[in-house]
């Protein structure tokens, strides 16, 4: 495939995110909200698989003999579970540092993964497609969302499911996203997040409507001060959890 002349790269963000890139796996470091949240999101969104392909978690590997590709996928936090399920796993990153981390990681746990270093617009293969693609926590960073999409929806197949994990532009996620997480709790360094860059679910939905494709799944994902754990909720405002397929 030639590579797009759009492209959904965003220097500064990819900058910043290689700067942490030894970081990914220290539970108390930058991405600690991200080892917290990651449970539910995983439950999630499995839940949501499980649905669409009929598969059954009560068993070890419920995905085993389907593919799934993590756009954006860091350190690997997701790529890890996702390949423990079953799936057959590919993670792109567009920061080489992540990659180099995530394939260190993965080797040591023993788990086959397969890493790249790109965006999802740029086509490694014609085979690099999959029942499954995840934007997890991505699409925030992104500079043009609209070929970042495009590029997801090429690498998966006809009767396959895109899911996205991100954050909503409302007053809710500038005050508690932007605002508290940053600047209050010190949850991750501030100037991590731009408010005005968080997509709202209508927007996604806008997209993927003009390329053929049906929201199936818009679901809340919340955190409890009290108890510090994340929950599965129907409330948007902040983060959520959004899947789609074909028409």
């Amino acid at each position: 495939m030639t590579d797009s002349a759009e492209s959904s790269r965003d220097e500064s963000e990819i900058a910043s995110f290689a700067a942490q890139a030894d970081s990914w796996w220290d539970p108390n470091g930058p991405f600690a909200p991200l080892h917290a949240m990651n449970p539910t999101r995983i439950s999630i969104i499995s839940d949501i698989l499980c649905q669409h392909f009929d598969r059954n978690l009560g068993v070890p590997v419920p995905f085993d003999g389907l593919r799934l590709t993590d756009i954006g996928c860091g350190g690997g936090l997701a790529t890890e579970p996702f390949a423990r399920l079953g799936f057959n796993v590919t993670g792109i990153d567009a920061a080489e540092e992540n990659i180099h981390i995530a394939q260190t990681h993965a080797t040591k746990s023993g788990l086959n993964i397969k890493y790249h270093v790109g965006s999802p617009e740029h086509r490694i293969s014609n085979n690099d497609i999959s029942d499954v693609v995840l934007a997890l926590e991505v699409v925030e960073h992104v500079a043009n969302i609209d070929v970042f999409i495009s590029g997801m929806i090429q690498r998966l197949s006809h009767d396959g499911m895109i899911v996205f994990s991100t954050i909503n532009r409302t007053t809710k996620s500038l005050v508690l996203a932007k605002t508290v997480a940053e600047y209050v709790l010190r949850w991750v360094p501030p100037g991590t997040h731009q408010w005005n860059s968080f997509v709202r679910p209508s927007e996604i939905s806008r997209i993927l409507r003009s390329s053929g494709f049906r929201v199936t799944t818009i679901k809340g994902i919340e955190y409890n001060l009290g108890t510090g754990e994340w929950f599965e909720s129907d409330d948007i405002g902040v983060n959520y959890i959004l899947s789609a397929i074909r028409e």
